[in-house]
């Protein structure tokens, strides 16, 4: 049985207090009363969450948490006493971060960017927010419409740094940043470059030409609906991106390709959209 994780048991019996589930190595943990649903029966598989509760017994839940094992998500600190900081990670027993763990001070009702480890000596999970050392660098390679998962994190001068596929770290350069982003949002993304040093560029769209019609489409409905748009490729990327939701780099893409399908002219102040 894991602690820490998501676990598929059977139901083997009933009591005063909740059920008894198991696996196929005879562990039992109890799931409490208040978990139980007039659906479950005998011999059910039920997939549970298991961790240690406040009297350190093993126990099941239905609640799904926050985080898993070995991954990362910002979770708020709701105490912090003389053992270390305590998390809302989504269910009943709080997370502990020990103070070992923490990068700086932690405070209370701020959010931190946190990893969910087991200490296999006591079989016990806690948090830490010491998360570059918990990152993986990365030896895969990436297709170039192989889409992954991103976790936002920091802003940096050089754009958003990311989780990818909840092991690598990332970075989306600024002018590649086509929408508004916020940090502990989830979202998906395409890799453009795995570094040298096993980290990862990331752009929020596909890159290439394949993204270039879908992008070209998006600008042409705009031209279409307002008919004129008072910026061009000599504007600055942050005016581009608050006027049409797009980074620099993709608007002049679109705005290629548009014009040479002549439905738009380009003048010194905008542009105008002139039909199909």
């Amino acid at each position: 049985m894991r602690i820490g994780e998501f676990n598929e048991l059977t139901l083997l019996r009933f009591t005063s207090v909740g059920a008894y589930l198991g696996d196929d190595e005879d562990n039992d943990v109890l799931l409490p009363n208040k978990y139980l649903t007039d659906e479950m029966d005998l011999d059910d598989v039920l997939k549970v969450f298991v961790y240690r509760d406040s009297e350190d017994r093993a126990v099941a839940t239905t609640e799904i948490p926050l985080i898993e094992l070995n991954g990362f998500a910002y979770l708020k600190v709701t105490s912090v006493n003389a053992f270390g900081a305590f998390a809302d990670w989504g269910l009943e027993k709080e997370l502990m971060i020990p103070f070992k763990e923490q990068n700086k001070k932690l405070e209370e009702d701020r959010y931190y960017l946190t990893c969910l480890l087991l200490d296999e000596d006591t079989d016990r999970v806690f948090g830490s927010t010491k998360v570059n050392r918990y990152l993986t660098k990365c030896k895969d390679s990436f297709d170039a419409d192989q889409e992954v998962d991103l976790l936002i994190c920091e802003t940096t001068d050089l754009g958003q740094k990311v989780i990818v596929n909840n092991k690598y770290a990332g970075l989306i350069f600024n002018n590649d940043i086509s929408r508004s982003l916020h940090r502990g949002q989830q979202t998906k993304g395409y890799v453009t470059n795995v570094r040298e040093d096993g980290k990862l560029d990331v752009r929020l769209d596909k890159s290439g030409f394949g993204k270039i019609p879908e992008n070209a489409e998006r600008l042409l409905e705009i031209m279409k609906n307002r008919g004129w748009i008072s910026v061009t490729d000599k504007s600055h990327p942050d005016d581009i991106r608050e006027a049409l939701g797009m980074s620099k780099k993709t608007f002049k893409q679109a705005v290629g390709n548009l014009y040479k399908r002549r439905l738009i002219a380009l003048k010194e102040n905008g542009i105008q959209y002139i039909g199909d």
